[in-house]
């Protein structure tokens, strides 16, 4: 039976952000509800709310990357394992490694084209809200950057810690 160490820092903060992202992913699901709700009511009994349906979708979207967050945290997304699995574990651990930085190259373009995009909208406003677009493109870089963490989370669980690895 392997001895229980102590998380490390890259893993202690992945876990805290994704706490964060677990909240602010029910937050923003909740207020969709609220949303929609609200949007259906004002249409029956009074008059339409214009940006309600604008903010949900941007909310939608929010909460779509959160949850790629969240999921990269658990280990949930989508994989094909039987190659993987069929391989030595020697040569498992090196694809693994290699699984593990390919997605921090790709997130890591996804978050700087992100950024680039929120610097280029800045003076861009929403269809129905006044405000910036830059707000909305935001998700790209903090999901990315959040994302990134818990690969590098994996990463090093994978490097220093190979037992615990092979256990999930």
């Amino acid at each position: 039976m392997s001895e229980c160490r102590p998380p490390t820092l890259l893993m202690k903060a992945s876990e805290k952000i994704n706490f964060l992202c677990e909240a602010v992913l029910f937050v923003t699901l909740a207020l969709m509800t609220l949303l929609v709700m609200l949007q259906i009511i004002c249409r029956l009994k009074f008059k339409a709310l214009t940006w309600s349906e604008e903010l949900t979708c941007f909310l939608l979207v929010f909460a779509s990357f959160f949850g790629v967050c969240v999921a990269f945290r658990r280990g949930a997304n989508i994989t094909v394992n039987f190659l993987r699995d069929a391989l030595p574990r020697a040569v498992r651990r090196y694809v693994l490694a290699a699984t593990e930085l390919i997605g921090i190259i790709f997130f890591a373009a996804v978050g700087w084209y992100g950024a680039v995009l929120c610097i280029s909208e800045r003076f861009q406003t929403a269809s129905s809200m006044p405000i910036s677009m830059s707000w909305m493109y935001l998700v790209f870089p903090l999901s990315s950057a959040i994302t990134i963490l818990h690969l590098a989370a994996r990463l090093d669980i994978l490097i220093r810690r190979p037992e615990e690895w092979e256990a999930k």
